[in-house]
């Protein structure tokens, strides 16, 4: 009975280490190193470049699709979507999906655009939709399917802070096609993108002091 009850006990001493070495209380999950800084901004001033870039071009795609249906140009969302799910696909630590997000999106209301600083408030909240999904799966998984997770969750937060913002008296219909559309898009343009764009930055090593970046030269 003693060497049983002795092996259980070393059993689970061994279980509660494992799993205190796992999840929110890995001590390293919360560290911040310099070069994760650097890179996180980097990755938004790179983001905040092509949302300058959108918030232009997108007016000719969306005079085309706004006609088809009341709500479907939320199909256009995704590349401001963007920022923060590759932030959070690279840096792999809490609040790097908000802080690239937000930075992206003060960079692109401090440059000008039509929504002025409203801008920063739509940062922020799509970035706290892409956050909310790394942290629900405890930071810890990185495959496809959670970054299009991520990019969802961005977009669904950015179709429920549009019709607040700028739809307050839209429709049923309207509101229903429009979150579904930011929704769908964030998923395939700002998820599949910042996945396949993550993919191809490790690919060339540019990601080596990243778990990003060794996992895929690991597989070559």
């Amino acid at each position: 009975m003693s060497t049983s009850t002795s092996g259980s006990t070393t059993g689970s001493a061994s279980a509660a280490a494992a799993s205190a070495s796992k999840g929110l209380g890995r001590p390293e999950l919360w560290r911040w190193r310099v070069v994760d800084i650097v890179v996180a901004s980097v990755i938004a001033v790179a983001c905040a470049v092509i949302f300058l870039l959108w918030n232009v071009g997108y007016e000719i795609p969306s005079t085309v699709l706004t006609p088809l249906l009341p709500g479907v140009q939320g199909l256009l969302a995704g590349p401001w979507l963007i920022a923060g799910v590759l932030g959070g696909l690279i840096i792999r630590k809490p609040g790097a999906a908000l802080y690239t997000e937000l930075v992206a999106a003060i960079i692109s209301a401090l440059v000008g655009n039509a929504w002025g600083p409203l801008t920063i408030v739509s940062g922020l909240v799509q970035g706290l939709g892409a956050e909310l999904i790394f942290l629900l799966f405890v930071y810890g998984v990185w495959r496809l399917p959670v970054a299009m997770l991520a990019g969802a969750g961005a977009g669904l937060a950015c179709g429920i802070n549009d019709r607040i913002l700028w739809y307050a008296g839209a429709d049923t219909l309207f509101t229903t096609v429009y979150i579904v559309s930011t929704t769908v898009s964030g998923a395939v343009i700002a998820g599949l993108g910042a996945w396949l764009i993550a993919r191809g930055l490790a690919a060339t090593g540019a990601l080596s002091r990243f778990a990003a970046g060794r996992e895929v030269t690991a597989r070559v």
